[in-house]
């Protein structure tokens, strides 16, 4: 199976569990709520998305044609020591778009054989091939869910039509609200951090690495 890449590059996890950690980002093409180009936006399930996904003309991006290809890109971006020994704590955190609709158990087994944590940030509309270690669900309004189980949920807050108090009862170990980017984050920040106080179950989750300039 070949897979179809934006972009690969080396940074801090931003938001969750994770942020602050070192990472590897590969970000998959491709949506299953949005084409990803403006002139359809007015149709596309999710409404607010803020990521560019289409094409394959990012930092390392193309069309791998197998998951060994794909996962020794993903670790040429892993920092090595003078020596050129790879150094440890090796994640990957596959993204997209929806990386679900390509990453299959073959790129996870590929990315295990080189001693990388596998995690996903999904929109939880399809269900993961095994093995992935860390699996971040980010709900979104009017979709289906399907992927009631994971390590985190993280929901960007406020969505119309979307009370958190739904998702409690799903099997995740921690549950985040992250304040909608855009013209009114300041009023969803404040908006968030009162629900997190209110309701202790959910946790804050601020996108760090814009607030200090990481991509």
């Amino acid at each position: 199976m070949s897979y179809s890449i934006k972009e690969i590059y080396y940074t801090l996890q931003g938001e969750g569990a994770y942020a602050g950690r070192p990472a590897v980002f590969c970000r998959f093409t491709g949506c299953n709520l949005w084409t990803g180009r403006k002139e359809d936006r007015h149709k596309a399930i999710c409404q607010f998305c803020d990521t560019d996904f289409v094409g394959t003309n990012g930092p390392q991006g193309g069309v791998y044609q197998s998951a060994a290809d794909l996962s020794n890109a993903i670790d040429d971006c892993w920092p090595s020591n003078e020596a050129g020994e790879w150094m440890g704590n090796k994640l990957v955190v596959c993204t997209g778009g929806e990386p679900l609709l390509q990453l299959d158990s073959d790129l996870v087994e590929a990315l295990h054989a080189l001693s990388f944590t596998v995690a996903i940030e999904t929109n939880g509309t399809k269900l993961p091939p095994p093995g992935i270690d860390w699996i971040c669900v980010s709900p979104k309004a009017n979709a289906s869910l399907v992927l009631t189980a994971g390590d985190e949920l993280k929901l960007v807050f406020p969505q119309v039509g979307v009370d958190p108090a739904r998702y409690t009862n799903l099997d995740f170990q921690r549950f985040f609200l992250q304040p909608m980017d855009g013209p009114r984050q300041e009023d969803n920040t404040r908006l968030a951090v009162k629900y997190c106080l209110e309701h202790p179950r959910w946790e804050l989750s601020l996108q760090t690495h814009k607030l200090i300039g990481l991509p």
